[in-house]
């Protein structure tokens, strides 16, 4: 069974026992987090859809690192024309465990 879920902005599928690494998401090591934007889920071969969530659907995991990626260097330049700039950026994320699918019951 997988999920389809929106996580800061992204979409992005998800298993259970398996590890994401998102945006970065406010919370400390070891807490739970729930993402109720559910988009889609496969279970057994049935896909269940929203319009555009899945009432009732959530995805429960837990956070397993909250770090920063490699500096990248952004540099720019305009030739003959003495412009030059040189920064870095390193972007946050958080690694998260995946422990849950839940699926609403059908009525």
């Amino acid at each position: 069974m997988y999920a389809i879920v929106n996580i800061g902005g992204k979409q992005q599928r998800v298993e259970e026992g398996r590890f994401i690494k998102t945006e970065k998401i406010s919370g400390e090591k070891g807490e739970k987090v729930e993402f109720n934007e559910v988009l889609a889920i496969n279970k057994e071969g049935d896909m269940i859809t929203g319009k555009p969530f899945i009432a009732g659907a959530k995805v429960v995991g837990k956070i397993l690192e909250q770090g920063r990626e490699n500096k990248i260097t952004v540099f720019k330049y305009k030739p003959k024309k003495d412009y030059r700039r040189k920064a870095g950026h390193r972007q946050a994320f958080t690694r998260v465990l995946i422990e849950a699918i839940v699926v609403p019951e059908e009525e």
